[in-house]
């Protein structure tokens, strides 16, 4: 048997490799679209399937052919916007300039302390005068408790809005204000996404699970699964590239081009047999991506529009012609 070689774990890309402040990412940057609608959804993820699809890649040398597809599945509960914050741009950056809050529902006050009586500014004010402004953005929160995760206190984060001016972005976020947003309202089968979550947190682990570095034979001094060094004596210090032991996992990372093969609206098409592993029976509107999504079953992960989108890959979503129900629960 050959020897098994592989490059070294751990891209130096992630610098420094710390672990997520908070259970949820945190979206940077929106896609920029001059099409007025909301940039992304939040989703609980659920767990994989397989299913069977009809290859409609142009490319594809099975085109037209059954073929076997994984997928994970995603539970999509409606959300609502808790205030629409304005900016104004100051320089090369923008900086929030004021929020106008709206009437909410008492799970929020379990995350955030808000008044009793929210006395925000009037929107009025702000549509006269939205040509002061840069953009428009949406603070919206989800709703867990509609889910069967076990969870009440919802989370909050910023939603983007796309549009050509801040105008269009504020006529078109004033429909949604007090009604709930569905995922039917954001996407459409076919598209890609940009996937971003929190990944399984692993707790302290050593360096050649952590990096892959090359397990030592049995004779070796001291440890086996250790580096063999710590670097040269000069320059005298031990650099960041070294591969030592420290925590891994639990990191924010975003998984780009995520193809959306169906937007369900029927629980029972995709419930197995049992409900899925640690997570149970989906009760809500549902979506299903090609591939692995990152993080742990009922974790909140966030999809937004692809900001660079993979030409390659149909914008159609395939048929699917079988969908696995069978229990996923172990014998």
């Amino acid at each position: 048997m050959g020897t098994k070689r592989n490059p070294r774990r751990g891209s130096m890309q992630y610098w420094p490799r710390k672990r997520a402040k908070r259970e949820y990412a945190r979206v940077r940057t929106w896609p920029k679209s001059d099409k007025t609608c909301f940039l992304g959804f939040p989703g609980y993820k659920v767990g994989m399937t397989h299913m069977s699809v009809l290859d409609n890649n142009k490319n594809s040398m099975t085109k037209g052919q059954e073929i076997f597809m994984p997928g994970t599945v995603i539970e999509c509960p409606a959300i609502k916007i808790l205030c629409l914050r304005f900016y104004k741009k100051s320089k090369n950056k923008l900086l929030a300039d004021s929020d106008v809050l709206f009437k909410v529902d008492k799970e929020v006050r379990k995350k955030l302390s808000l008044p009793k009586k929210i006395n925000s500014p009037d929107l009025e004010n702000f549509e006269k005068n939205i040509e002061d402004y840069a953009d428009v953005r949406a603070i919206i929160y989800t709703q867990p408790k509609k889910t069967n995760i076990g969870q009440k206190k919802p989370e909050v984060f910023e939603l983007g809005i796309g549009g050509q001016n801040p105008k269009e972005k504020l006529e078109f976020v004033k429909q949604f204000i007090g009604k709930e947003i569905k995922i039917t309202d954001v996407f459409q089968t076919g598209q890609q996404l940009d996937v971003k979550g929190i990944t399984k947190g692993k707790g302290f682990q050593g360096t050649t699970k952590r990096f892959g570095t090359k397990v030592r034979t049995r004779k070796t001094e001291k440890a086996k699964r250790g580096t063999g060094t710590l670097g040269p004596w000069h320059p005298h210090r031990v650099r960041f590239t070294v591969a030592q032991p420290g925590k891994m996992g639990y990191h924010s990372r975003t998984d780009r081009n995520k193809w959306l093969l169906k937007i369900g609206e029927n629980p029972d098409e995709i419930n197995v047999k049992g409900g899925f592993l640690h997570y149970g029976k989906v009760v809500n509107n549902y979506v299903i991506v090609k591939g692995s999504v990152m993080g742990p079953a009922k974790r909140m992960i966030i999809m937004t529009k692809a900001m660079r989108p993979n030409k390659l890959i149909p914008n159609q979503a395939p048929q699917i012609t079988y969908v696995s129900l069978e229990s996923k629960q172990k014998n």
